[in-house]
Order: structure tokens, then sequence, then C-alpha cells
């Protein structure tokens, strides 16, 4: 399971005071040890904040920090990483090939998390992973919610060498991603705590024709 911590687009801030502090206790409360936890801070950090709750996230057992500082202050992320014992990762909001190299090479996270889309395309990815199998890092691309970025990083997962062990699946309802209700069959399924790839023709997937009728369609105006 994973958290968020912090406040999304904050600075060094909470949702409310004490949040994060209190959603650790409510969270190992309320799963057993077999769990692995995750926390996610969406950049809202600086270096001396993250690494205090960095350590909160360690002493409770968490294996995983996404993201605890903005995602293009490569030197504060790395401070960061540097000063932990947990794993410290980063690349979801990443679309320069350079910078990614970066973060792979020098090093600065211990994760690369390139998101299918964010990036420019399964290619673009793929280049990504190559550079997390070259450096010895997992890499575990998010699906931020259960439209076709979903199905694409699962296609990637199955085809890279370096693939981390989880898979971002949103539990957010429909209601909350109105967009994506409908949008292909056959959805994906967990069972016994694993997805399977579809399995079908290209994709796996095909796109419903009444969630196209209800689209709004745009055509660019640019050569």
């Amino acid at each position: 399971f994973t958290v968020r911590v912090g406040k999304e687009g904050g600075r060094d801030e909470d949702v409310w005071p004490g949040r994060t502090e209190e959603l650790v206790r409510a969270v190992l409360a309320a799963l057993d040890d077999e769990v692995a936890l995750l926390a996610d801070a969406n950049g809202c950090y600086t270096p001396a904040r993250a690494i205090e709750v960095g350590k909160l996230l360690k002493e409770h057992g968490f294996r995983h920090f996404e993201e605890p500082c903005p995602h293009r202050r490569l030197e504060w992320t790395r401070e960061v990483a540097d000063a932990l014992e947990l794993a410290v990762a980063g690349g979801e909001q990443e679309w320069d090939l350079r910078v990614s190299r970066e973060l792979a090479e020098t090093p600065v996270v211990d994760v690369l998390q390139p998101d299918v889309c964010y990036v420019g395309g399964l290619t673009r990815a793929l280049r990504v992973a190559e550079l997390a199998a070259a450096t010895g890092l997992p890499c575990t691309p998010p699906a931020a919610n259960e439209s076709l970025v979903l199905v694409f990083t699962l296609h990637l997962l199955g085809a890279i060498a370096s693939a981390g062990p989880y898979l971002e699946l949103s539990i957010e309802p429909d209601s909350s991603y109105p967009w994506q209700a409908g949008m292909y069959e056959p959805r994906v399924r967990i069972v016994d705590g694993s997805v399977e790839i579809p399995a079908g023709p290209g994709w796996g997937v095909e796109i419903s024709p009444r969630w196209l009728e209800r689209a709004d369609r745009i055509v660019s105006s640019l050569p």
C-alpha cells in the first residue's frame, strides 16, 4: 500500500498539523506485517523535512519513499537519498531523457519511475528502463489511474529486466475520475495480489464505443 504524506504541492506543509505522523500510526494499526508499505510525498519537502519524515517511515517499516522533494531539485533529492537507509524513488514527472540519465547514473534515486505518458511513450520509457538496468536500479513505473496508462505500464513491466516489485494501481473510484469510467474492456483484475498483463492483440484491450461516443474529440490546429 502507498500512502500520501505531506501536502501535495506544499512546502514542508501537512494537510493538517501532525497528519503524516497520525497516518503512519493508523496504517500500522490497520495492516499486518506482511504488507509492503510505501509513501509518496509528491515533491512537497525540503531536504531537512524529507529526511525527518524518511527516518520516521524507516522506523515504522516502510520500504520506499517516493518523490520527497520537487522533482527538478535533483540536488535536494540526492541529499535525502544519501541521508536515509530507506529507498528513495523518483522520475515520475520527468520527460527529458538527459535528466533521467542523471537520475540513474550519478545516482540521485534508488528506484527509477518513468511514467509512460509523461516521458513520451513506450519507446522512451524503455530507454529509461534500460538506464535503470545498466545502473542496477529497479524500475517501478507509476500508473496514477485506471485509464490506458495502467495498460501501458503493465506491458512495460512485462518487457523489462529491471522491473521493480510493485505496480501502482489506484483504488480511487470511477467517480473520482469520471472520464476513465468504462474506457476499455477487459478491466484489469487483481487475483491473489497479482495482475495479469492483458493478453489480446495490441494492448490487449478494446476501447468502448460508448465511451468514445461521449468523449470530447479535439483536433489540433498545429501542422
